[in-house]
């Protein structure tokens, strides 16, 4: 396999409508994306059945687990179980998400 390095703060990326061709390496254990999201921006709280990495390339966001709030900020790692997530930004962000597929 070839030596493959990606720079997440050029690479394009979509709104999270269509997160889909954010996807921009996957195999059997894992999926990486990189999510953009527009001042204002938010990603609707959803039901995660896997494990999941979320780190702030650039901005702030306002992350809610299962009811509960904090704020991730540029350069913060937040890793977490299988829950029920929200985003939001006021300014935008720029992330990378790591989602670990299920056996």
């Amino acid at each position: 396999m070839m030596l493959e390095i990606f720079d997440l703060l050029t690479m394009s990326a979509q709104s999270y409508e269509n997160r889909r061709v954010n996807v921009f390496y996957e195999t059997e254990q894992f999926k990486t994306r990189v999510i953009n999201l527009e001042p204002g921006g938010e990603i609707p709280q959803c039901v995660m059945a896997s494990y999941v990495l979320f780190y702030v390339v650039s901005g702030e966001i306002k992350l809610s687990k299962n009811g509960e709030f904090a704020i991730l900020k540029e350069h913060q790692v937040f890793i977490t179980e299988p829950a029920t997530l929200a985003m939001e930004s006021e300014n935008g962000a720029r992330l990378l998400g790591i989602q670990i597929k299920a056996d």
